[in-house]
């Protein structure tokens, strides 16, 4: 009834502002105690309020239930759509109709919006204005600094929900909700053979071309993959990091570790 009313009896002995319900009120006070009863244990982050704890939960496991009617692009809150809405509406507009006024005059590539066109230009004058203040790397744009400088700290901020594995990245977390879900989204145009990675697909699209790309600076031979580089370059370095627990011997290659393990374990080949 009190909505219809307006009557608001509970009444904040700190401020003086007025509720409608002793619920409400205590949510408030909050603000004064600077109490934060609800917490999350993968990045102990507080709150005063559980919506706002599941609204948190949302950063980590990537979930962004609002989506724009227009573009559909989806977000973690219902204030973020309303802002994305209200500032973006112009711009938007051009993404449906097409329109495209603002043009680089260098390669004269073209985009909706201004902002866009300013990030597009450091492409040709390699400008790099953020700079990580622990190693003085140099990024293009601030978000990107943002995701690098997760390798200092140590922070996953995304938690698949099936394992509670972390992230630094929420490309990385999405990648590997594939191992869960199955799914293989690009497929090879040659014989069809799926992956749930695109570099995978493009390791395997080499078997087709024949390509070869990583090549030993020592005796020029070449490899489809960085890895099988990797594994060739210790017949040049003699180095050999896989051993064996039970005899210290050592190995360049893990299958070779493997073969040999079967001496001691009595395994037939």
């Amino acid at each position: 009834m009190r909505v219809h009313t307006g009557e608001k009896p509970f009444s904040c002995s700190l401020c003086e502002k007025s509720f409608s319900t002793s619920s409400e009120l205590r949510i408030h006070t909050r603000v004064h105690t600077k109490e934060k009863p609800y917490s999350y244990t993968q990045c102990s982050k507080s709150f005063a309020q559980l919506c706002s704890l599941k609204k948190h939960l949302r950063v980590h496991t990537g979930e962004k239930p609002f989506s724009c009617s227009l573009c559909e692009k989806s977000f973690t809150s219902s204030s973020g759509l309303s802002r994305h809405t209200r500032v973006h509406l112009q711009k938007h507009s051009r993404v449906h109709t097409g329109e495209k006024p603002y043009s680089c005059t260098l390669c004269w590539k073209s985009f909706s919006h201004s902002s866009a066109l300013k990030t597009h230009s450091k492409i040709h004058t390699g400008e790099k204005p953020f700079m990580c203040s622990l190693c003085q790397k140099s990024f293009s744009r601030r978000h990107i600094l943002k995701t690098h400088s997760r390798v200092h700290t140590g922070e996953k901020p995304y938690s698949c929900t099936l394992c509670w594995k972390s992230f630094s990245k929420l490309s990385a977390l999405k990648t590997h909700s594939r191992v869960h879900t199955g799914e293989k989204p690009y497929s090879c145009s040659v014989c069809g053979k799926s992956f749930s990675q695109q570099n995978h697909l493009q390791k395997h699209s080499r078997i087709h071309t024949g390509q070869k790309p990583y090549s030993c600076s020592l005796c020029g031979k070449s490899f489809s993959d960085s890895s099988s580089l990797k594994t060739h370059s210790r017949i040049h370095t003699g180095e050999k990091p896989y051993s064996c627990s039970l005899c210290s011997k050592s190995f360049s290659q893990q299958n070779h570790l493997q073969k040999h393990s079967r001496i001691h374990t009595g395994q037939k080949p």
